[in-house]
């Protein structure tokens, strides 16, 4: 069942069978239904985890209102590195779009692997460098490129998004309402046809 796991980390780092075979003792497997939370806000968050199936909607709640900070799908992984990071409460939610299976690892079995076997720190490193390269692309991304044109960098980075995710969902995340994203589509596709 961790085979995708193994054959993610075997692409990172060379790990012999002895090594690669620890991730059985460490992980830990959980489905969660659609719209099940993986994590909610007010709660501390001891684990990292990867997204083996489905796909896991990152948002908070401002002022009564939710706010999408990241979808990830199957290879990503996904924490709330502050909360984990500082045993903090975390403001982070991490909720299932469709039925969905994670690898977990809770914070102290991670000390344990990184114990037994140093690969998995550089691991860990490499991991967490991903986790943040994908945050500065979101965060530059809002800052910078209209609605428009993170539509249409979101719709060739994950063409399958908008047949998996809601779209109230996809609107939320590119921080527009559903009906500039109507438009938004409409105008893509009408300018495709011409």
């Amino acid at each position: 069942m961790l085979k995708n796991l193994k054959e993610y980390c075997q692409n990172l780092i060379s790990f012999s069978e002895q090594e690669i075979d620890l991730i059985d003792n460490y992980f830990e497997i959980k489905t969660l239904k659609k719209k099940e939370f993986l994590l909610q806000d007010n709660a501390v968050c001891n684990f990292i985890a990867f997204i083996s199936g489905g796909s896991i909607r990152h948002f908070h709640v401002k002022n009564g209102d939710e706010k999408t900070c990241d979808i990830s799908f199957e290879n990503m992984w996904v924490t709330d590195f502050q909360s984990f990071t500082y045993d903090t409460i975390s403001i982070m939610n991490l909720q299932a779009m469709e039925d969905t299976t994670v690898f977990l690892i809770r914070k102290p079995n991670l000390y344990k692997l990184y114990k037994e076997c140093s690969k998995y720190e550089t691991f860990g490193r490499i991991m967490a460098e991903n986790v943040a390269q994908r945050a500065t692309e979101i965060a530059m991304s809002l800052s910078s490129e209209k609605p428009e044109e993170r539509f249409q960098n979101l719709l060739k980075k994950q063409p399958d998004l908008f047949q998996r995710i809601p779209q109230k969902y996809i609107a939320n995340f590119l921080g527009i309402s559903p009906e500039s994203l109507s438009r938004i589509q409409k105008r893509i596709y009408e300018n495709q046809k011409s």
